[in-house]
């Protein structure tokens, strides 16, 4: 048994009650500390990728728990959790970068500090679970661990939006438990990721109607944290956090989490095969077109910058979501290819945002008047990021849309082709509710306040850096597309 798949998990979760118990009094000690207590983790996470991919999937696994000889909480690496993992290991520390400057205006920095610290543990927790056990442990643990980032101003506001928060995250958890029991009672004897299914088909004969039904429940369940409609309510009021929260809200660690715990149901869970052509893929699907559409449109008609970006990460997950419940190879690809380049589009805009209020003290759209010759920086990125969201090629965002679209074709789902036109549709919104605040900040209407103006300036040092390069790696990444696409396409195929 391998424990030093276990460490990536524990070292940041010690390291956070570490933080919290010191209470450092001088801020670059502390800062040393929490720099170099999440590249120590990033650096473990990813050679548990390297020694998994080298060693075979098999050789590196972890029993930390056995209840039972089939059931137990347990750590393994495949494909799928190579590209979840990767992902959080990645933008973690360049958002912990960026965080470092950003919240010493917010105070309450060792607070906020140790349960982020002890937050990246448990993502990891999830991307490297073997089973839905330890993926249920990992997920309710998530949004104990989170809550108090969400609330961490603990004016009314805040607190209004943890108890939303908490309310809907355990009530969706809920429901995805009990898929997890029913898996349990008409499954193959374990709760290990199988691609392709877990239930046996000598138990479910009868029960197919019953089992399709509680795939529903599972899938809004899990569905919660990916913010599908109706309820996706938490996500927008949640934008009160502090920007680097909401930075890995919406584009790491909690509504990519729940896409992920969803690819799990469907694909490693109920399987693609019982679950395509039925009635419960109809309802699931019609759930993420309709969430799609309603998310860019709401996104479209908010002022607030943070909230706006917010409804179209209510859309954006969405996206995935819908590749997902296409229930073929190529969904899985789809969805995996967006779930990558949406993350470093969107982290990388909320941080923009972030900036924004945090140099100037505006959170409105209407506000941001001729902001792109006092801010350069801010939104030369922002500009790179929203075509990338909006998916001019060749940026992120096109490869991701082409894949699920291409998914959606193969697959012959009549219904398959209103999602595209979902697609189409979600696409030209997007244009229209990123395009506004780019012609508002360089071509600015209207009378300017040019004393207002003459006190906002561009971002210090320590936060212009991970700005840069979270943008540079999107753009990179989306370059270097192909041999992404290609690993990604033998996850969709369950050869790793």
């Amino acid at each position: 048994m391998h424990y030093f798949l276990f460490l990536p998990i524990l070292v940041p979760v010690l390291l956070g009650l570490g933080l919290l118990i010191a209470q450092f009094q001088d801020r670059r000690v502390r800062s040393f500390y929490i720099m170099a207590s999440v590249l120590l983790t990033s650096v473990l996470s990813f050679l548990c990728i390297f020694l998994s991919w080298s060693q075979g999937m098999e050789s590196l696994a972890c029993t930390l728990v056995r209840f039972s000889p089939h059931y137990s909480i347990s750590l393994r690496i495949d494909g799928a959790s190579m590209v979840y993992g990767g992902i959080v290991s990645f933008l973690w520390p360049l958002v912990t970068l960026y965080a470092l400057d950003y919240m010493s205006h917010e105070g309450h920095e060792t607070r906020f500090f140790g349960f982020w610290l002890m937050a990246y543990g448990v993502v990891v927790g999830i991307a490297y679970s073997e089973d839905f056990l330890t993926l249920y442990l990992f997920y309710e643990l998530l949004t104990l661990s989170t809550l108090p980032l969400v609330m961490h101003a603990m004016d009314e506001k805040a607190q209004y939006a943890g108890r939303k928060y908490v309310v809907y995250s355990l009530s969706g958890a809920s429901f995805a438990f009990i898929g997890i029991v029913f898996l349990v009672n008409y499954g193959i004897g374990h709760l290990n990721f199988t691609y392709g299914g877990l239930l046996d088909p000598t138990r479910t004969a009868g029960q197919e109607h019953t089992l399709l039904l509680v795939f529903v429940a599972a899938f809004f369940g899990f569905g919660v944290k990916a913010a599908i409609f109706p309820f996706h309510g938490w996500l927008p009021d949640a934008s009160v956090a502090p920007t680097p929260v909401s930075a890995l809200l919406h584009a790491v660690a909690v509504v990519k989490a729940g896409a992920f715990a969803v690819m799990r149901l469907i694909y490693f869970g109920f399987g693609a095969d019982f679950l395509r052509g039925t009635w419960a893929q109809t309802v699931v699907m019609w759930a993420t077109i309709i969430t799609i559409v309603y998310g860019s449109a709401r996104a479209l008609r908010t002022p607030h910058l943070k909230r706006r970006l917010a409804f179209s990460t209510v859309s954006n997950l969405s996206y995935i979501l819908f590749s997902l419940t296409v229930m073929t190879s190529g969904g899985l690809v789809g969805g995996l290819t967006h779930m990558v380049f949406h993350a470093f589009l969107k982290i990388t805009m909320f941080c923009c945002a972030g900036a924004i209020i945090h140099r100037s003290g505006r959170e409105y759209v209407y506000q941001m008047e001729d902001f792109g010759r006092v801010m350069p920086v801010v939104f030369g990125v922002f500009t790179v990021v929203s075509f990338g969201l909006i998916g001019v090629p060749p940026l992120g965002g096109f490869a991701g849309k082409w894949m699920i679209a291409s998914a959606a074709v193969a697959s012959e789902n009549p219904l398959a082709y209103c999602g595209i036109g979902a697609l189409i549709l979600s696409t030209l919104l997007t244009a229209l509710y990123l395009i506004t605040i780019l012609a508002r900040v360089y071509f600015p209407i209207g009378k300017l306040d040019q004393e207002a103006l003459s006190q906002i300036s561009d971002l210090s040092l320590a936060m212009r850096v991970p700005l840069v390069l979270l943008a540079a790696a999107g753009v990179i990444l989306a370059l270097c597309s192909n041999p992404i696409i290609s690993f990604l396409q033998l996850v969709g195929q369950g050869q790793i």
